[in-house]
Parts: C-alpha cells; structure tokens; sequence
C-alpha cells in the first residue's frame, strides 16, 4: 500500500486543526491539569441567571477563577456558589461579589469589587456581599410599562 504526497499532507493538516481545536476546547473551557493550587470561596446569591459551572470570575477584568459548583439551597431558597480562585490571588474580607454582563449579547460573569481591608479571605470562606443577575428582560419590561403611563 502506498501513500502519495498529497495524502499525507492532507492527514497532516487535518491531525494539526484536530490539536488545535482540542487546545482552544481545554483554553476556553478554562480547564486546567493538576493542581493549580488554588483555594474555594462561597457565596449565596438570590440569582445566578446567566452563570454557569466553568464561568469565570474575574477582578478588574482580569480572570482570577472561576465557578465551580451551584447548588439550590433548600432552606433560604437562595443558590449557593462555590469557586475557584487562583492561588496568587488574595480578596480582601469586605470584598463584594456581582453577577456581571458582558454587554446585551455577551454572557455573565462573577466580577469580585475587591474592599480595602488588609485582612484576606481564606480557603473555603464564604463572601457575604452578594448582587444577583439582573434580567435584561424584566428591566425591559418595566421600562415599557413606566414609558406608556
């Protein structure tokens, strides 16, 4: 069996957009190998409309996390949030947590407001200064509402 030039070009071609496309699926999802010695916070929000597992968190717009679990607690109703942060990165403990937009078509995001404590949030502490999504559609609404009144 023989292989002509072309061939092998082409199995080339296609073996190399196939890494590349399993790179930017490991970069996008922001999937990382072993540990990035990191540390979990928690936060409870009335709404994470729009948030998802593999979100990402981010301080001044810079990528700092990312949301790794969301849960309904069964008792405040509230949805429960736990994430990830990078391990070079410290929250000041007055710091607040903002479910953010990313513009009319973009996605949201967890954008912390960091504080001006010097004291620094541990592993597995929970961020009490929460601000749920706001639906684009309901404000919509109540701007069509208060506009023919």
């Amino acid at each position: 069996m023989t292989h002509t030039a072309t061939e092998v070009l082409v199995g080339g071609v296609v073996l190399a957009g196939a890494i590349a496309f399993g790179a930017y699926a490991v970069s996008a999802t922001g999937f990382a190998f072993g540990g990035a010695g990191g540390y979990p916070l928690s936060a409870s929000f009335r709404s994470l409309e729009g948030v998802s597992v593999g979100s990402d968190v981010r301080l001044a717009g810079v990528k700092v996390g990312s949301v790794t679990g969301i849960s309904l607690n069964p008792e405040t109703y509230r949805a429960d949030m736990t994430l990830a942060m990078n391990g070079g990165v410290q929250v000041p403990d007055d710091s607040a947590i903002v479910i953010s937009s990313e513009g009319l078509l973009g996605g949201n995001f967890v954008e912390i407001s960091p504080g001006g404590s010097p004291f620094y949030y541990g592993a597995g502490d929970e961020i009490l200064d929460t601000q749920g999504s706001v639906s684009l559609m309901s404000l919509l609404f109540k701007y069509v509402a208060g506009g023919s009144e």
